[in-house]
């Protein structure tokens, strides 16, 4: 058994979650008048409120005790001051440098690096409004009308959540497109309708050798090419952000359209570094200085707060409440709000690789459970999808409700409704329906005796699933930045009392590297045999359809 299990916080937890976990939210909510307000926090315009969730006092005691005896105020000191806390790949982790607003020294190896984030930002930021005005003109001397991110990863979803989600802070005159799947149909369908003469292109990648990225960058650039027949002014369409400047130099990019990737900046925490060139190409400087801010806020409020005030902390301790003592495998994101529709795939990344381990700091293999499986939809939608489970289904699916107070363009009746839904969802998930409810309800539309006994039992909901909800004013950049901090700093304290490293991603290298074999095998139509007989099999049957199809052309 590992150490983590046989410390007192954990075997107190571990005794104390077999004394309540037959109690039931809705007899929580009725013996205490007052739970709401004890379990719910507030950071600026965001209120968190986690009272419907299967706690008592004695259970954020416990929780919090797990915390400190993982000595987390010491690991948030340690993120924030440049340790290289990513010991695998001897890094600190530093994405909260690039939203710091106090104007203090940021030291990382004994330089300070605050002068170098403010002059790449400003590199971003000046090439970005000469975009917006107008007044960056391609190779005819046109305007750019499209922008095309082609990324993978950090470098595609964190700015495509962004964008979207800011959509309404965007100039609807200019057009950003994200290109990340490998798969042809993707780039091919983005460039149809656009030209040449009026489209920029962003090659988003660290290494400049990522093979989904480069292939998409290298079509762009033929397409580029193919359309105008001259090189001479690719730069004025191309630009890279990237950690290898010799290569994207070599691809054609001219030295000034070449922005920075720092090491101590993970792909899925780089959407405030210059990986934020589309957003800020859409949003403009002084929006996106407004999400830095809110992300900025975030950070001190989890730096500064006490762990039991701390919104990240306590999303955190839940988490692992139910992912280690209740068994949960899963936690769903809900967003109710359309321009959050891509949050809850953003965040699978940053949830699941940072803490999709099996390893701990030490070397070891854990023997509990680490990260759970994240999925989410728009809520409205999800209600007519994968809301029958959350109510009915044999697991425990706690969610997180994301809705804002107000819309950008309310129509009053619309958001009564969508807030209407928001309420009754998370009362429903927690209070359920107990079998006297539902027999009182069929009798009242009129039932037979005979039809309300077979009925019955379908109409039962066993209640008490776990909601915690955030409300905002209005998703603001600044408000924004704050969700996205809230949930970053979530994963890290995670991490911390799980003794894993949230900041490197080993696990996506050996399917990488495979491809790269595979990749050489399939040029020709030889049969292969050097695989397991399921593999071999599989690309010895492509290579026949593909041989087939080609003699029938």
């Amino acid at each position: 058994m590992s150490r983590l299990k046989q410390t007192q916080a954990w075997l107190a937890l571990t005794q104390h979650y077999e004394q309540i976990k037959h109690l039931h939210m809705r007899d929580l909510f009725e013996e205490d008048q007052q739970r709401f307000a004890r379990f719910s926090l507030h950071h600026n315009d965001i209120l968190y409120d986690y009272s419907k969730n299967c706690i008592t006092d004695e259970t954020v005691d416990l929780l919090l005790k797990l915390a400190h005896q993982a000595e987390l105020p010491s690991w948030i000191e340690r993120l924030f001051s440049g340790d290289k806390i990513n010991h695998t790949e001897n890094r600190a982790v530093l994405h909260t440098a690039l939203r710091d607003r106090s104007d203090t020294p940021i030291v990382l190896d004994g330089v300070d690096i605050a002068p170098e984030i403010k002059a790449e930002r400003a590199k971003v930021t000046s090439l970005a409004e000469k975009i917006r005005r107008r007044e960056w003109r391609g190779v005819s001397g046109q305007p750019i009308t499209d922008v095309v991110n082609i990324g993978i990863g950090g470098s595609n979803l964190g700015p495509l959540m962004v964008n979207e989600a800011l959509r309404p802070y965007s100039l609807h005159d200019l057009n950003v497109h994200f290109v990340s799947n490998i798969d042809e149909n993707h780039i091919n369908e983005t460039l149809e309708y656009l030209d040449p003469k009026t489209t920029f292109f962003i090659i988003a990648s660290k290494s400049f050798t990522t093979q989904d990225t480069m292939l998409n960058a290298e079509t762009a650039r033929q397409w580029y090419l193919s359309l105008i027949g001259s090189d001479e002014q690719i730069g004025r369409h191309f630009s890279a952000v990237t950690s290898n400047t010799k290569l994207a130099m070599e691809f054609g990019i001219a030295g000034e359209n070449i922005f920075k990737m720092w090491d101590w900046v993970g792909g899925r925490y780089s959407l405030w570094s210059a990986i934020g060139l589309s957003t800020m190409i859409a949003i403009g400087a002084e929006q996106f200085d407004e999400l830095l801010e809110g992300a900025y806020e975030l950070d001190m409020h989890f730096r500064k707060s006490p762990l039991e005030q701390n919104i990240p902390v306590m999303m955190a301790l839940l988490g692992i409440w139910y992912n280690n003592f209740f068994e949960v495998q899963a936690t769903a994101v809900l967003p109710y709000d359309q321009y959050l529709h891509r949050f809850a795939a953003y965040m699978q990344q940053v949830d699941m690789e940072s803490n999709g381990k099996y390893i701990d700091r030490s070397g070891d293999e854990v023997d509990y459970t680490t990260g759970p499986v994240l999925f989410g939809e728009i809520g409205i939608s999800g209600q007519h999808a994968f809301f029958q489970l959350l109510h009915q289904g044999t697991k425990l699916v706690p969610a997180d409700i994301l809705a804002p107070l107000f819309s950008y363009r309310c129509i009053a009746r619309h958001h009564r409704a969508l807030m209407s839904n928001v309420f009754a969802q998370t009362e429903a998930l927690m209070r359920g329906k107990t079998e006297p409810e539902a027999r009182q309800e069929l009798q009242d539309k009129g039932l037979s005796d005979d039809a309300i006994e077979k009925l019955l039992p379908y109409k039962v909901f066993p209640g008490n699933r776990p909601t915690s909800t955030f409300l905002f004013d209005t998703l603001t950049p600044r408000t924004l930045g704050s969700l996205i901090a809230m949930y970053e700093h979530k994963v890290f304290v995670q991490g911390v009392i799980w003794n894993i490293n949230s900041f490197d991603q080993w696990g996506v290298e050996l399917g990488k590297q495979l491809a790269t074999t595979i990749s050489d095998e399939l040029n020709d139509d030889e049969q292969v045999g050097t695989h397991d007989c399921s593999t071999n099999g599989l690309i010895n049957y492509y290579k026949q359809r593909r041989s087939f199809k080609r003699k029938q052309k």
